[in-house]
């Protein structure tokens, strides 16, 4: 059982190998903005690689939307299939697209092996498909509702032609499909390796063993936590309230998320999917922070949400900055639990994934380009040290940046400074970790999409530990005016225009001495 179950580990592990080294997208292969998993035959997580840990979450979801719109019987070997839409299991926002690939063994469906990755360009209003001003999910791009790419192992090419036909870099649409469809082929042959050495029998054994194992290291997790209810209420960038209540036993957290505006005519709803990934993290960063992870570690997890509300979004709603959402909710949650168990838990990080999208034509090759770069910035300080420099939010978990070399030579731009930011933490007994001053200068026209929170309210300290500031983006125009903004679109920038970012440091921890 043990060798079965480090082969299903190995399995996401050289899927993740396999996209890195294949794919054509910078985002993918440099900043790996992926994740890649195993499920068994009923979608329930089993194992997953390196990446993203929101995109982990997602993969598992998928999968089981899958079979509820695709009756089982009617699954067959060579099936693929192809979704991006959160009302599809696509959990996240259209750019974000999943290949999951059902794995056949003595004649059955033993497994599937699914990915997801972040598409440069999946059509709808602005290049890089992430607008801020759209009210439904029909403008921001292509759609891709659950379908077959392959029927039993015969690519079907009107569906790719679709695809291919809807996105501003077709070119790309391809490279990183196939790099997708080619870490699916790896994992099933893997999964096809134990099947033929141990029997179906044993592998189904060994995945029942591993659910156990994780949920009992979950209830072990629970049984060390403080018990009880804990109640928070946050005032949001925009001024919107948002309330959270969490219960501990020592058999379950249950995070209760009814109490929360409605829904929004614009990019900014989560998927009640993406909430659970929200609350996920955090039950699994408290409980057993280690990288074990399947079904059987989220078990002990209830979470209550209500249809209609910005976390449980329904109907036409849109989910292009879904994103910035998701990580406020993980953040309001880690906050309340920093307040209930600050020995625990750090103060607050820049919380925010700072997406950067920058557009247009390269000015020395004609290619049509589209940068999408997420930022970093400063982590809180903890009861045992200060907070790190410069790292990724904890949405965005095991990614990279990517280098100004390689940035420089794909997209149309300069980059002139990327450095630690200079600004003072908060006073603390363990200052906030520092965030990152970043400058663009435009070589030639592009366009500009971003989204940026804490952008008003400023990150936590807990225990008596100071502020740890705001995420700032700002657009200097070669003529000498200035524009900042939190969230934008399709803005229009010239040859020797600038783009300056300045994330946040992290909160303090503790009163200063």
């Amino acid at each position: 059982m043990t060798v079965i179950q480090a082969g299903l580990t190995a399995a996401a592990d050289e899927m993740f190998s396999v996209l890195k080294k294949t794919a054509m997208s910078p985002i993918i292969y440099e900043v790996l903005d992926v994740g890649t998993g195993i499920t068994d035959a009923q979608g329930r997580l089993v194992s997953s690689g390196a990446g993203i840990p929101t995109f982990v979450g997602v993969l598992d979801k998928a999968v089981r939307r899958i079979l509820e719109l695709h009756a089982p019987e009617t699954i067959v070997q060579g099936d693929v299939f192809i979704t991006n839409d959160p009302y599809f299991g696509g959990v996240t926002h259209l750019n974000d697209v999943v290949i999951a690939q059902p794995v056949f063994a003595e004649g059955r469906l033993v497994a599937w092996a699914a990915s997801i990755a972040h598409w440069n360009d999946i059509g709808g209003k602005t290049p890089g498909s992430m607008a801020t001003d759209v009210t439904e999910i029909f403008q921001e791009g292509l759609r891709l509702p659950a379908v077959r790419l392959f029927a039993a192992g015969r690519l079907l090419a009107s569906v790719l032609d679709i695809m291919v036909a809807n996105s501003r870099l077709p070119d790309f649409v391809r490279g990183d499909l196939w790099a997708q469809i080619a870490a699916s082929r790896r994992a099933a042959r893997r999964i096809g390796a134990l099947v033929d050495s141990y029997g179906a029998g044993a592998l189904a054994a060994a995945i029942a063993g591993l659910f156990e194992e994780g949920e009992q290291r979950s209830l072990n997790g629970l049984a060390s936590l403080r018990q009880g209810s804990f109640a928070i209420e946050e005032t949001q960038d925009d001024g919107a309230v948002w309330r959270a209540r969490i219960r501990i036993t020592p058999k379950k957290m249950q995070v209760d998320l009814r109490d929360n505006p409605a829904q929004v005519a614009a990019p900014y709803n989560t998927s009640r999917d993406g909430a659970v990934i929200a609350c996920q993290m955090i039950f699994k960063a408290l409980v057993d922070p280690d990288l074990f992870a399947n079904e059987g570690s989220f078990r002990p997890l209830e979470v209550l949400s209500a249809p209609g509300t910005v976390f449980h979004a329904t109907g036409a709603a849109p989910h292009g900055f879904y994103f910035e959402t998701r990580i406020k909710l993980y953040d309001m949650l880690w906050h309340c639990l920093a307040q209930a168990m600050p020995e625990r838990l750090p103060a607050g990080h820049f919380a925010s994934i700072c997406g950067t999208v920058l557009a247009g034509v390269h000015p020395r090759t004609g290619r049509r380009y589209t940068m999408v770069e997420p930022q970093m910035g400063g982590w809180g300080g903890t009861a045992d040290r200060p907070g790190l420099d410069a790292m990724y939010s904890a949405s965005h978990g095991e990614t990279y940046n990517c280098p100004v070399e390689v940035a420089e030579a794909r997209y149309g731009l300069t980059v002139l400074h990327k450095k630690l930011s200079d600004k003072a933490p908060g006073a603390a007994r363990h200052p906030g970790g520092r965030g990152l001053d970043l400058l663009y200068e435009m070589n030639a026209p592009a366009q500009l999409s971003a989204g940026f929170s804490h952008f008003n309210v400023p990150v936590w300290g807990v225990a008596g530990g100071g502020e740890g500031g705001r995420n700032r983006l700002v657009v200097q125009r070669a003529d000498g005016t200035v524009e900042s903004r939190a969230f934008l679109s399709g803005v229009r920038l010239q040859a020797g225009d600038r783009v300056a970012i300045a994330t946040a440091n992290g909160g303090g921890w503790g009163a200063a001495r």
